[in-house]
């Protein structure tokens, strides 16, 4: 899926995370959402490669990266331990400031990693995704149905691991396939990637420990920044199909956690850049190149 990209293996104070990276020019760190891993940017990173140094790597807990244990308050989960994860991979390579692009998950990354480290992130795009702490505190009984996962993964271990793992491949469908499109806009080898990850019980664990960490110690983080708002230029892009544009202001939320917002809707649901592309690329294009 990534012809042309190196893969890279980089452990990190808390984790070894693995990745791709390809292409020339400035660098430009992708991050990826639930419950996928670096493929959902096969169809992306290419092109994209033509302009940057792309560098697409598994969160930690996801995908081939290791799945250190949570910890006390599911820290080792945080948005901010997987942001230090993300920040010592672009060092090693060489890459002491970079733009980044983050999608669900990888959006909260993203984030936490433009307010502790504003002096290595130059721009970031978060795609369908709204700040943590405001998407819990504007919840209604709409989105509670429709992301009902946001809160049943946080339950106490073992019931939704369980659940999962009783057919992973079930849960897989379940979930991309009724966010604003269905299962077939997947590639067929970023999908078996995909069912191989979520039949990992340590995946599993992983995935509902970062779920656990958002409703937990990333609020109380988001808490402790008091006022103070990401100053990087920042992008966010959501599908007019999907939730979060049937439940929220997406651009207003993030006015209120960044001082320099713009963004729109782009056609399609969730999954925006394997369902549509053609619509994401040049957006991305025009702003880490501006």
């Amino acid at each position: 899926m990534f012809e042309g990209f190196t893969s890279f293996g980089i452990d990190t104070a808390g984790a070894r995370i693995a990745g791709v990276t390809g292409g020339s020019g400035p660098p430009l760190l992708l991050l990826h959402g639930y419950p996928q891993t670096r493929a959902m940017w096969h169809k992306v990173a290419p092109d994209l490669a033509r302009h940057f140094t792309v560098i697409a790597p598994d969160l930690r807990g996801y995908g081939a990266s290791s799945k250190p244990p949570a910890g006390p308050d599911h820290a080792a989960y945080s948005k901010r331990a997987m942001a230090q994860d993300m920040v010592e991979v672009m060092v090693a390579l060489g890459f002491d400031q970079f733009a980044v692009c983050g999608h669900d998950r990888g959006g909260r990354v993203a984030h936490r990693m433009a307010l502790d480290h504003e002096d290595r992130v130059t721009r970031l795009a978060v795609l369908d995704i709204a700040p943590t702490r405001e998407m819990y505190r504007d919840t209604d009984k709409t989105f509670a149905f429709k992301y009902w996962h946001r809160f049943w993964l946080t339950l106490p271990e073992p019931f939704p691991e369980r659940s999962i793992l009783a057919d992973p491949s079930d849960h897989l469908r379940l979930r991309c396939g009724s966010w604003g499109a269905g299962a077939d806009i997947f590639a067929p080898e970023a999908w078996a990637e995909y069912e191989a990850a979520i039949a990992d019980p340590a995946t599993v664990h992983a995935m509902c420990e970062d779920y656990r960490a958002a409703a937990t110690t990333d609020i109380a983080h988001d808490d402790a920044d008091g006022g103070r708002k990401v100053a990087q230029p920042l992008l966010a892009l959501w599908g007019a199909d999907g939730v979060i544009a049937e439940c929220f202001d997406c651009l207003a939320l993030w006015r209120e956690r960044a001082a320099d917002v713009r963004g729109h809707a782009l056609p399609g649901g969730h999954y925006l850049a394997e369902q549509h592309p053609h619509a994401l690329l040049p957006e991305l294009v025009d702003f880490f190149g501006a």
